[in-house]
């Protein structure tokens, strides 16, 4: 395809600018050849008519898609152009914050300015290892290949780092030697690798200084390498410097400074041993005060000078050469504020006495007058006489500077001669790795002798680039069998011949300088006659005639010829060396004692005489007779000899490139300066690599990612089994020119932009696709929305319709119910006109009838009230006296009540004004309303019946008005009586009147009490109702109290449980923390212990040769005797000197401080516990004097409880003897009979055998009984006598003695008597026993109780001292300690009442065993005629084989061959396949148990001793096999736990059976070797989690991050030539099945080993940790592997990993935990990263990963195909912002390497020891069971 074709529309082209050198645009319209212009628009929219040129109508560069922007490699590009790597690496420095890219075989560093956390040593430790195309570009990649491919080649290797001032070359060079010091380590305890890190702060120190590009710019180039062993172990290095700038020690220019190290002193003048140096402020001397800028931001340079005398001393240099340094330094200072006085033109002196050169000749020990003649004369010698002649004082100024410049450039070349010597190796270097760090290509507006020889050797190192660059190129070519056309590039040979060559300017500048007049004006003028006109890259300037312009690779550069001679002689006057050299100052001349000897051209360093290492190329021999002349050889020829010393080395190494990019020349972090960075790469060779790699075939592809990246161009036809030809075939229909590809072994080879045509053939055809997709889902969607319309519109309709019949019959209704209404409407009215008249006629009928009843009415009533009349005077007569006394007495109550009742108001307002009354009424208001209740109530009853009595007395007094009637009709009657008392009438009427004034007293005083009755009721209510209002005020007070109680309740309990989760939480980290660090010391100590093993082992090889005759001991025995001898916790003093005189003098090494406190610690612990162990010695002997005393005040006692026990015994013996004999019997009677049928179990042996058994069995049973009887009667004897029969009455004996006639009676009263007196003895001795272990104990507890109340008291006196609330806690304390006390007390009563009863069941078991069951053995070979002939006759009873008890007996000395058959030589595969789990430690464990029975100390030490190291010598040797490892793990872990089991510790009985308690321990309490194999197992789990940690390490990467589990979801990008040229050969991808299958090998293994399951959970999390550790590491570091389809592959890949720890119900373990990380690392790739919200969403769902990583992910967040987004720097930034106040660590890897802290549950086993039976396979047949 022709290059026009791709100019298409919307094809984006690169465009000159002036100043962002490249501008992008977009062609508007399609390019057509013969066009003059192109149509383009800009970027900021801004349309552009471009110009073609007419003569070549060469067409803009093409912009490179989107998908390659960014790449690691710049080779990876499909269009290889100026533009398009000035882009790439913008991109990846301002977007991505990437400082590094790969350039094919050069890495572009560019300066950030800015610290950055990728140097760490976790970066370090993942850059390990890796090939240089797997990693993101990174100066540890180069310097990792460079390390690989020397021990891989064996080839010497080369780091040349390169670069402009201020572009970071010494940093780099720094970080390279870092990583090798880092990686490989010393080969001794040296440490040689911070020797050569230290070897940085003195060199940056004198060869350092600040420029206005750099503050920390080399004014020195230096080749520094670094030696290795055999095994690639630093051993040594060695440094070369070139061309110091002399010139900077006199001269700065504006805004810099001198070197370092003045300053340095300046700021540290204060000093007490610097003030006899006499120093002040650095502006004071004129050395350091020029450029005006003595102090650089940000640095320090007293803490400079700290660190510069610490590397001092590290490379030893010692403190008196340190001074003698700083003298010299100090010396130079002062000199050059000495100044000159003018005699006259010609002549100058110096002031007299002058201060600055008196302390210098002070400093350097010369002579005042001597110095001050020879700075101010000169000696001129002829053939025939010599000179002194007085110099001008410009000419003296310039001796006194070109002295000072000699004096510090002697001084830099012996430090570096003292640096060399510090690092130089001790053995014999196998290989190095070199480390130049060296001046880039420099212009200037004035341009000298430095930039000329600056220049020169980057002439020199390019052509050595472009050389290696094709060389490559050509062999990659001749690999691929690839036809190989010459390649056009630049040689810039004939620039180097212009400089170097016969007649080129450094030869003239020689000559020159060997004439007597020569000048600069005179040596141009040869240049011009020479070289003008006739070499086209010299050339003359138009203005000048002192000046030459060299066309060199990178630029034109313009040199001034002023000074070169100078600078080229480099002369000093040798009076003034000679007042040097005569110095008392011991330093001093030796400065000057290299100029006197003869150096060879090799050896001669630019800037003095450093010698070197050896080389491959041995430099030639110099003759005897040039001593005058290499002394004279100019700095140009030295420099010219250096160099190509240099070349020689370079050319004999392999090479690796650094180049060093300066963004911005203001120091600005992160800021890219186009204009710059393009000056550099055109100047560095960057630029003419691309140009090398695109005239060929650039773009290289192997056939599987060809395949991979463009399968959807194929059709299913075109896809063959052999990939190489399918791509082929594909091509072919692709790419009509076939010149634009090539068909390699394994690669397809591309011209430059063909990729590019491929990707938009691709990307047209992916367009065209998702076009398909759009339209086919477009339809679905329009057709499933018009569905969806549809059926809403029969929705609507259905709905429409039902309305309007429902309104049709809503009118039926309407209609049908108006008739009805209408019906009932006329009938209403109807009806109501009849009602109507019909109660008219009622009304007047009643009216009538009304009237008539109304009158006869009146004329009743008026006869009725006439009869009221006189009934009511007569009543009222009546009641007048009643009335009078009821009036005196209600108003007597009513007085009385008022008064009661206010008393009572007044109390009840007290009350209630009181705050003592409302707390009664909130305690019991509810009662208090009761009783007001009860009261009104009261009260309400009182007035009813108050009001029953009123009515009662109307009635009286309405009987009385009758009777006062009645009498009124007497009188009347009797006429006469009321005439003749008329008197009394009027008396009446009198009365009459005062009794109706009294009736209107009466009523009104009854209103008023009915008043305040009802006033009283209202104000009760009143009352009653305020306090239902207090009430519920209460109440709802309460209610709030109550509930402020429960949430402040339930607010501190929730806060406690949180603080008490937080504790917890906090306590566990500490303990997990506090583990970790206990197991890290204990892996330190580890590998403290293999290393001095290890160089034991080698002292033994190489210095102890040994005699003849003379025989080596065993060396397991001799580890056994030595190894871990310090944990055995020998508790024994006597065994201490024994092991220190067992151990050797050479020995005794160095201990490390942390084991050394331990020791210590362990020391005192011992010592406490052999003080505490003597006391209980002292008491127990205490004990044993007075049991001792009391013994010999009773001897008959105890004589006759002698004599018991000897019958006792006598007895027990001759039973056991008569069973051994009945055994014997029965084994006899067994071998003499050899039929199988005799003892089957219906044989007639086996009969009589067994009914004899039964009848033993019987007769025993009897005898259990018959002893029983005796012993309860023997009880009830002893019982029933009491004490005071004990003593024989003489008088009663004698009695009886008489009575007894017969001597046998005699004979047998006295054997009764005897026994009787034997009992009652006995009887006396337990009794006495039994008082005086009472009193013992009554003692020891008044003793503790006396104990206990002082402490009581003491206690109680401190608690009075303290705070309440701090009492209280106190006594709780007390009371928690007290009953814990008592707890232990009860818990050791238990334990030893458990010992007595395991004693007893053991002795009833001894007795039991006598008569257990019959055991028939197996008999063979015998006859049935045998059996017929012989008769049968009964045998004495035979018993059973004997009972195991779990222990298995050996002999001392058989204990190296139990432990070499057990441990060393045990094969873990066939023992876990056919045999029990945990075997091994079952049967040491069984071994122990026997030593302990019989109460052996040393075999109980000396096993579990060489146990132990022959575990760890097992472990030592194949301490690489898994098997071997996991196999020891678990049986060390079984031993520990069987060592707990049986230990008898309560704690750890509780799941044993009672078989089981019975084989504890019973003599010797193994805690202490508990902890030793709690240690050990720890050590083993940490050698397991290595030794599977370098099984799945390589698997890692390949299987969760490169391979494509789910097939096309992730695309292959174009990968560049890094990727190609791997360090290591492709040996097999692994994948995710790869992973799986070998945690399903290792899950496999643990289980068969019998390992614990908490224990495999642990393992099984340690290797999730490292899977998911060592994945996000990798991913972190591969720009190429973040993208949204790595994503849903890594995704996929934890899943199954999870259905991994579903199927092995592992999921509780934790292990899913530690993937958390890669999981929401994954998904970060995959969420969407546009807006706040995405923002917000990401901070809450990464909370497993760091701000760094997250940054670091979104940073790296790459598309695969054109349709993915690139993450924008502004949401970057948003994300920072949110995270900005979240703790997190800065790191950015997770450390791969750490290890959980590993914990060993207590797991007790349920085997019974007595039934494991051992293999013959074993080789244990020396152990017997028991």
């Amino acid at each position: 395809m022709a290059a026009s074709e791709l100019y298409t529309k919307y094809a984006r082209v690169w465009i000159p600018d002036p100043e962002e050198v490249w501008k992008s645009a977009e062609l508007l319209k399609d390019y057509k050849p013969g066009d003059k212009v192109l149509q383009l628009r800009l970027e900021e929219g801004k349309d552009l008519e471009y110009s073609l040129d007419p003569k070549t109508k060469e067409l803009p560069p093409l912009r490179n898609p989107d998908i390659l922007v960014g790449e690691n490699d710049l080779t990876a590009l499909s269009y290889l152009h100026e533009p398009a790597v000035l882009h790439n690496l913008k991109v990846r420095f301002i977007d991505s914050k990437l400082i590094y890219t790969y350039c094919g075989i050069v890495l572009v560093a560019i300066n950030p300015y800015e610290q950055l956390p990728i140097y760490g040593e976790d970066i370090i430790n993942a850059y390990s290892g890796q090939n240089m195309g797997d990693m993101d570009p990174h100066i540890f990649a180069v310097a990792e290949e460079a390390y690989k491919q020397m021990a891989r080649d064996e080839r010497n290797q080369s780091i040349i780092v390169s670069g402009e001032s201020g572009a970071g070359k010494t940093v780099s060079a720094k970080y390279a030697m870092r990583y090798f010091a880092t990686v490989s380590g010393s080969a001794s305890e040296a440490n040689v690798e911070e020797k050569v890190l230290a070897s940085n702060p003195i060199m940056e120190s004198i060869g350092n200084a600040k420029t206005t590009r750099n503050d920390n710019s080399s004014r020195f180039g230096k080749y520094i390498e670094i030696g290795f062993d055999k095994r690639y172990r630093i051993i040594g290095a060695n440094m070369r410097t070139y061309l110091l700038e002399k010139s900077r020690v006199v001269f700065q220019a504006e805004e810099e400074r001198n070197y370092h190290i003045f300053y340095q002193l300046c700021a540290s003048a204060a000093l007490p041993e610097f003030k006899t140096l006499r120093l002040g402020n650095a502006n004071y001397f004129h050395y350091t005060k020029q450029g005006g800028s003595p102090v650089i931001d940000g640095v320090d340079d007293a803490k400079e000078m700290v660190n510069t005398r610490q590397a001092c001393t590290l490379l030893g240099i010692s403190d008196s050469y340190q001074m003698g340094i700083f003298r010299i330094l100090a010396g130079i200072l002062h000199l050059g504020n000495v100044e000159f006085a003018s005699r006259d033109s010609d002549s100058c002196t110096v002031p007299p006495k002058h201060e600055p050169l008196t302390i210098f000749c002070d400093l350097m020990g010369v002579e005042y007058e001597e110095m001050a003649h020879w700075l101010c004369h000169r000696k001129l010698a002829t053939a025939t006489e010599t000179y002194i002649k007085p110099i001008s004082k410009l000419h003296a100024i310039n001796a006194r500077d070109a002295l000072a410049k000699h004096i510090y450039a002697n001084l830099f070349n012996w430090i570096v001669d003292h640096v060399n010597k510090a690092l130089h190796a001790a053995v014999k270097q196998h290989s190095f790795i070199g480390v130049l760090d060296i001046y880039g290509f420099e212009t200037f507006e004035i341009n000298s002798f430095e930039q000329f020889c600056i220049n020169y050797a980057n002439e020199k190192l390019q052509q050595q680039f472009n050389m290696h660059v094709f060389k490559l190129e050509q062999e990659e070519y001749m690999k691929e069998q690839i036809p190989w056309t010459l390649i056009d590039f630049y040689d810039n040979q004939p620039c180097i011949n212009l400089i170097e060559a016969k007649m080129g300017v450094l030869d003239l500048l020689d000559e020159e300088c060997k004439m007597p007049k020569g000048s600069d004006d005179s040596w141009a003028q040869k240049l011009y006659n020479t070289h003008l006109n006739k070499c086209a890259l010299f050339e003359k300037p138009r203005m000048s005639n002192k000046a030459f312009i060299i066309k060199h690779f990178a630029d034109k550069v313009e040199y001034q010829c002023e000074g070169f001679l100078e600078k080229n002689k480099d002369t000093v006057y040798e009076e003034q060396i000679r007042v040097l050299k005569s110095s008392k100052f011991k330093l001093l001349p030796e400065l000057f004692q290299d100029e006197e000897k003869v150096l060879s051209p090799t050896s001669a360093a630019p800037s003095g005489r450093v010698p070197l290492t050896r080389m491959p190329v041995k430099p030639a021999k110099a003759r005897p007779g040039q001593a005058s002349k290499e002394h004279k050889k100019t700095v140009g020829h030295q420099f010219r000899n250096s160099l190509h010393l240099l070349m020689e080395t370079l050319n004999a190494t392999t090479p690796h490139y650094v180049r060093c990019i300066k963004p911005n020349d203001f120091k600005f972090p992160f800021t890219f300066d186009e204009k710059r960075a393009v000056q550099q790469l055109r100047a560095c060779g960057v630029l003419e690599t691309i140009r090398i790699s695109a005239a060929g075939f650039p773009s290289r592809w192997t056939y599987q990612e060809f395949f991979s990246r463009y399968r959807v161009l194929m059709k299913q036809r075109d896809v063959l089994g052999d990939r190489k030809q399918t791509c082929k075939n594909v091509l072919e229909k692709l790419i009509q020119d076939k010149d634009k590809y090539q068909f390699g072994k394994t690669k397809i080879f591309f011209r430059a932009g063909q990729v590019a045509y491929l990707e938009k053939i691709r990307a047209d055809k992916l367009r065209a696709a998702c076009i398909r997709i759009q339209k086919t889902i477009r339809g679905w969607l329009m057709r499933k929305k018009y569905m969806r319309m549809r059926k809403a519109a029969i929705t609507i309709q259905r709905h429409v319709r039902g309305y309007q019949a429902r309104c049709y019959a809503k009118f039926l209704r309407r209609t049908r119910a108006a008739i009805t209404i209408q019906k009932f409407q006329r009938m209403y009215v109807v009806r109501k006109r009849y009602r109507c008249m019909r109660d008219a006629t009622i009304a007047l009928q009643a009216l009538l009838r009304g009237y008539m009843v109304r009158n006869k009415y009146q004329m009743m009533l008026r006869e009725h009230k006439s009869v009221v009349i006189q009934k009511h005077v007569r009543g009222w007569l009546a009641r007048r006296r009643y009335r009078r006394t009821l009036r005196a007495i209600v108003y007597l109550q009513c007085c009385y009540r008022r008064m009661m009742a206010k008393r009572e108001l007044k109390k009840l307002k007290i009350e209630a004004r009181s705050v003592e009354r409302y707390k009664k009424l909130h305690i019991g208001l509810e009662n208090k309303i009761m009783q007001l209740q009860r009261k009104i109530d009261e009260q309400n009853k009182e007035y009813k019946s108050l009001l029953e009595k009123m009515t009662a007395l109307e009635v009286t007094y309405t009987t009385e008005t009758e009777k006062l009637r009645g009498d009124v009709e007497r009188l009347r009657l009797s006429e006469e009586e009321a005439r003749s008392a008329t008197s009394r009438v009027l008396s009446l009427q009198e009365e009459i009147a005062k009794l109706r004034t009294e009736l209107h007293h009466t009523q009104a005083e009854k209103k008023s009490i009915e008043e305040r009755a009802d006033k009283y009721k209202h104000e009760t209510e009143q009352l009653v109702s305020e306090l239902k209002e207090q009430n519920s005020l209460l109440k709802t007070e309460k209610e709030e109290l109550n509930r402020r109680i429960h949430d402040q309740a339930k607010e501190i309990t929730e806060s406690m449980e949180r603080k008490l989760v937080e504790e917890t939480k906090q306590l566990e980290l500490d303990l997990n923390d506090e583990r970790l660090r206990y197991q890290n010391l204990l892996n330190e100590f580890s590998r403290l212990e293999e290393r001095y093993d290890d160089l034991k082992d080698e002292m033994n090889l190489m210095v102890s040769i040994p005699k003849p005759g003379h025989k080596r001991t065993d060396s397991t025995h001799s580890s056994n005797e030595s190894e871990y001898t310090f944990s055995s916790e020998i508790t024994e003093a006597e065994d201490l000197p024994l092991r220190m005189e067992q151990e050797p003098s050479e020995k005794k090494a160095a201990l490390d401080m942390s084991l050394f406190l331990k020791l210590q610690k362990r020391v005192s612990e011992l010592e406490q516990e052999k003080q505490s162990l003597q006391d209980e010695l002292d008491r127990k002997e205490e004990q044993a004097l007075r049991a001792k005393a009391k013994e010999e005040e009773r001897p008959p006692i105890r004589g006759a409880e002698l004599e018991y026990e000897s019958l006792k015994r006598q007895e027990l013996e001759s039973e056991n003897k008569k069973l051994k004999n009945e055994l014997n019997e029965l084994q006899k009677a067994l071998t003499e009979t050899r039929a199988p049928e005799v003892t089957a179990p219906g044989a007639p042996a086996y009969r009589v055998l067994l009914d004899q058994l039964t009848s033993v069995s019987e007769e025993l049973e009897v005898r259990k009984e018959e002893v029983l009887i005796l012993r309860s009667q023997l009880v009830s004897q002893k019982e029933a006598i009491q004490p005071k029969h004990t003593m024989t009455d003489a008088t009663i004996l004698l009695e009886d003695v008489q009575k007894m006639k017969d001597k046998g009676e005699i004979a047998q009263a006295y054997i009764g008597l005897k026994e009787t007196n034997r009992l009652l003895e006995s009887q006396l001795q337990s009794q006495r026993k039994s008082h005086e272990n009472e009193l013992e104990s009554l003692r020891g507890e008044i003793q503790s109780l006396k104990e206990e109340n002082n402490r009581q008291q003491q206690l109680l006196a401190q608690n009075l001292q303290l705070p309440p609330e701090a009492r209280i806690e106190a006594s709780l304390q007390h009371e928690i300690t007290r009953l814990t006390n008592e707890n232990l007390d009860l818990m050791e009563q238990l334990e030893k009442q458990d010992k007595t009863v395991r004693k007893l069941k053991k002795q009833l078991k001894v007795f039991a065993k006598k008569i257990g069951e019959l055991e028939v053995g197996q008999m063979e070979n015998i006859s049935p005629g045998q059996i017929i002939d012989e008769p049968i006759r009964p045998v004495n009873i035979p018993r059973k084989e004997k009972d195991f008890q779990g222990m298995l007996e050996y002999k001392k000395e058989d204990e190296q061959k139990l432990v070499k058959n057990l441990i060393l030589e045990l094969k873990p595969r066939g023992v876990a396949v056919n045999l029990i789990p945990g075997l091994p430690a079952y049967i040491l464990f069984m071994c122990v148990r026997h030593a302990d029975y019989l109460n052996d100390d040393q075999k109980v030490r000396s096993l579990l001793t060489s146990t132990i190291n022959g575990i760890k010598k097992v472990l030592k040797k194949r301490g690489d096999d898994f098997e071997t490892v996991s196999f020891w793990l678990s049986n060390t872990c079984r031993f520990l736990h069987c060592l707990k089991q049986y230990s008898g510790e309560e704690g750890f009985m509780k799941h044993n059976t009672p078989r089981q308690n019975e084989h504890c321990l019973t003599n010797f309490d193994l805690a202490e070797y508990r902890q030793v194999l709690s240690d050990l197992a720890i050590q083993i789990y940490q050698q397991l989690v290595r030794v599977l940690e370098n099984i799945l390490q390589p698997m890692i990467v390949s299987g969760m991050l490169e391979h494509e589990t789910i097939q096309g979801v992730s695309g292959v990008k174009p990968t560049g030539l890094r990727k190609r040229t791997s360090s290591i050969a492709d040996e097999g991808t692994y994948t995710l099945d790869s992973i799986i299958r070998q945690l399903n090998s290792f899950h496999s293994v643990m289980c068969q080993h019998g390992m614990d399951p908490e224990l495999i959970k642990q393992v099984v999390k340690q290797m999730f940790y490292i899977i998911g550790a060592v994945t996000l590491n990798n991913l972190l570091l591969r720009k190429d592997m973040c993208s949204w389809s790595k994503g849903m592959q890594i995704r996929y890949n934890v899943s199954q990993l999870e259905e991994w720890l579903r199927d092995k119900n592992l999921m509780n373990s934790g292990a899913k935990e530690t993937l958390e990380p890669l999981i929401q690392a994954a998904q970060l790739l995959q969420v969407k990263k546009k807006t706040d919200e995405d923002a917000e969403a990401i901070c809450s769902m990464c909370n497993a990963l760091t701000t760094a990583q997250i940054v670091k992910v979104l940073n790296l967040y790459t598309p695969v195909n054109e349709f993915e987004e690139r993450v924008l720097v502004s949401f970057i930034r948003t994300i920072q912002v949110r995270l900005r106040d979240r703790k997190d660590s800065p790191q950015l890897l997770m450390d791969a390497k750490h290890i959980f802290p590993v914990t060993f549950p207590f797991n007790p086993s349920s085997l019974a020891l007595e039934t494991i039976q051992i293999p013959a396979s074993l080789g244990l047949g020396f152990i017997s069971r028991v």
